[in-house]
């Protein structure tokens, strides 16, 4: 069996000679994965700038769905998205205007990022007023009786796995 080339944007390979590699890469599944990867790494202005030059998909609006999904020529965001995406590009023109006059931005600590996870954890659950009780384990339905499961796919005992008084890890 020859060379074999892989396209990672397709996530498959095929043998490698010149007629197939050209084939592929000008093939519109090729390009259509292409230009998904890259729009993962696009600016949010550019992003914001293109969607409000597109028209609003009737059917995406009405049912939540489209046919066309991400080749649709209509745009799929809600106002509410749009207005997310405007604001975070307002939020990264701030920090960079303020970065260009020279402000002192002080950067993110760590514990600037535990203190509002902290904040945010602590208001999740002071909104649950129900206490959460925990899942009982069942296993996954379609598995065979538990008495015919190997050992390391059988659940602990309650008390957990008695450990040998002499038994050194090492």
């Amino acid at each position: 069996m020859g060379k074999r080339y892989f396209c990672d944007y397709c996530d498959r390979s095929f043998q490698d000679n010149l007629h197939n590699r050209k084939k592929h890469l000008n093939g519109v599944q090729h390009l259509r994965a292409k230009r998904l990867w890259y729009d993962l790494f696009r600016d949010a202005a550019a992003i914001l700038q293109e969607e409000q030059t597109k028209k609003p998909c009737r059917k995406f609006l009405q049912t939540g769905q489209c046919d066309f999904g991400s080749n649709c020529r209509f745009s799929h965001m809600t106002e509410q998205d749009l207005e997310k995406l405007s604001a975070q590009v307002q939020g990264e023109q701030r920090s960079k205007e303020l970065q260009q006059e020279g402000a002192d931005v002080p950067p993110a600590t760590i514990e600037d990022w535990l203190e509002k996870r902290a904040k945010r954890l602590s208001a999740t659950q002071s909104n649950s007023a129900v206490p959460e009780k925990p899942v009982p384990f069942q296993y996954p339905p379609g598995w065979p009786p538990v008495q015919d499961l190997p050992p390391s796919l059988q659940a602990p005992p309650p008390g957990g796995w008695p450990v040998p008084p002499n038994l050194q890890w090492g």
